[in-house]
């Protein structure tokens, strides 16, 4: 079963402040389900070691742990100035060129000859975090000029968000793909798709992958919420990736944006995660500020399948302490009435499938009979989705014999994970369902429980059986 018995589950980057197994195996302990390694930061020798230990964990628990690699994409930047940082005034005309010479008040290089050539008049550029603001006045194939609309102190190498313009130079660069290459040989389960603006870029990715592993979306960008729709069902999932976006669409938008994608990722089944400064504070405090622990509250209210650590738990003060918390907030969350109620407000209508019947039967069945667990037998996952999909007041146990399936669906609400090679559908499936909830202490002697299969066993959508049992003694 996973950690502190919790429906909503925790993503949790690993970084300098997990230096050894042993506080690793405390992250796991406090919460975590599945962990991420960002490759914006840290070498691939770094990124194995973590790998490494989180494996080794998983075979000495004998619990399913998933792994997410997290692209850094392209990243947009400035060159650099003479004096190392200049102060532009709102009014003052400023260009950016593809001039190798450092800048100054008046120019710096935009080394990103594909943005210079996706602008256009009227567009917005937005330096250091948006805390400058330029207008674009003109341009050509080598320079913007630019009004000073938000100045500012700006100093070498700080970044760019272009929100207005669709850059068509793809989501991958050079240090992406290799980076990519090394993550898929080492066996991550997801990969975290960096700055995505349109179907188009899920599609290359998921070409390049191959089926090694699930993609994970990352929405930055306001192209992207356009069309989030489309980028939904593409994808396997989505994260809610606020730090970009807040910068790049008006801060007071992201609630009602991260509302919209929760609703439309529960809608088409596909799980979600929400991310960025979730309990920022707690990088140096050993407490969270009230507002944290609302904006963590409010993900968790509104659904979401995984709400993401980032720098609290990779370089913080307080990583053991910041998963620790996270899960006691879900915790009290999931044990409020007005969760289940939320829940059931929000839920989507299943699509005319047998699964999605059977899926709808299961949340209708444990709420009448008050079940402590649902078995699902899975080979892709597919069906476990479906039935996470449905937000069932009892926790389901997701029974597989493909260990990839098994570390994939750590990210998904309300799944717990079973990897056992003898799920394989030619013994007796109910006794190995019945003793699977035993053995986990999902469910105790006497107990009621639905289990889910698909006939024939692995052959993806075939859900086709459900049952109501008693555990025997």
């Amino acid at each position: 079963m996973s950690p502190n018995n919790k429906n909503t589950k925790i993503l949790a980057t690993l970084g300098p402040a997990i230096a050894d197994k042993e506080a690793l195996r405390q992250l796991v302990n406090a919460g975590a389900n599945i962990f991420r390694l960002n490759f914006s930061h840290g070498s691939h020798q770094d990124h194995e070691q973590r790998y490494r230990w989180v494996r080794e964990i998983e075979e000495e628990t004998g619990r399913p742990i998933g792994i997410l690699m997290d692209l850094q994409g392209p990243k947009i930047r400035v060159g650099t100035f003479r004096d190392s940082q200049i102060e532009l005034t709102k009014g003052n005309k400023f260009v950016l060129d593809n001039d190798f010479e450092q800048g100054d008040v008046n120019r710096v290089q935009l080394p990103h000859p594909e943005v210079i050539e996706a602008l256009e008049p009227g567009m917005e550029l937005l330096l250091d975090d948006g805390k400058i603001r330029l207008r674009v006045d003109a341009c050509d194939c080598d320079s913007v000029e630019t009004t000073v609309v938000v100045g500012g102190p700006l100093s070498d190498r700080k970044g760019v968000n272009i929100p207005d313009a669709i850059l068509t130079s793809g989501v991958l660069t050079e240090k992406d793909r290799d980076d990519l290459e090394f993550g898929l040989n080492l066996g991550v389960d997801w990969v975290a798709l960096s700055f995505v603006q349109r179907p188009q870029d899920v599609e290359f990715a998921k070409e390049l992958i191959n089926g090694r592993a699930s993609i994970m979306a990352k929405i930055e960008k306001p192209s992207a919420v356009e069309m989030i729709e489309d980028i939904v069902v593409t994808a396997d999932g989505i994260m809610i990736a606020r730090g970009d976006l807040g910068v790049e669409i008006p801060a007071e938008q992201v609630p009602s944006t991260q509302k919209r994608i929760i609703q439309e990722c529960r809608k088409q089944g596909r799980p979600v995660v929400v991310a960025t400064q979730m309990l920022e504070s707690m990088r140096d405090a050993p407490t969270p500020t009230r507002a944290e622990v609302t904006d963590v509250a409010n993900a968790v209210f509104e659904g979401a399948d995984a709400v993401m650590l980032s720098a609290e738990t990779a370089s913080g003060r307080y990583p053991i302490e910041a998963v620790e918390m996270m899960s006691k907030i879900i915790r009290q969350v999931e044990a409020d009435p007005r969760f289940r109620a939320g829940l059931d407000a929000t839920h989507a209508k299943p699509e005319p499938t047998s699964a999605d019947a059977i899926s709808c039967a299961i949340r209708r069945i444990s709420t009448i009979l008050h079940i402590p667990v649902t078995i699902n037998f899975t080979g892709t996952g597919s069906s476990s989705l479906r039935a996470s999909r449905e937000r069932p007041q009892a926790p389901i146990l997701s029974l597989t014999r493909n260990l990839a399936t098994a570390r994939k669906l750590t990210v998904v609400w309300g799944i717990n994970s079973v990897h056992d090679p003898d799920f394989d559908g030619k013994g007796d499936f109910v006794r190995q369902a019945l003793d699977a909830a035993k053995r986990e202490r999902v469910a105790a002697v006497g107990d009621t429980v639905v289990i889910t299969a698909g006939m024939p066993f692995g052959q993806q959508g075939s859900t086709n059986l459900l049952r109501i049992e008693t555990i025997p003694a």
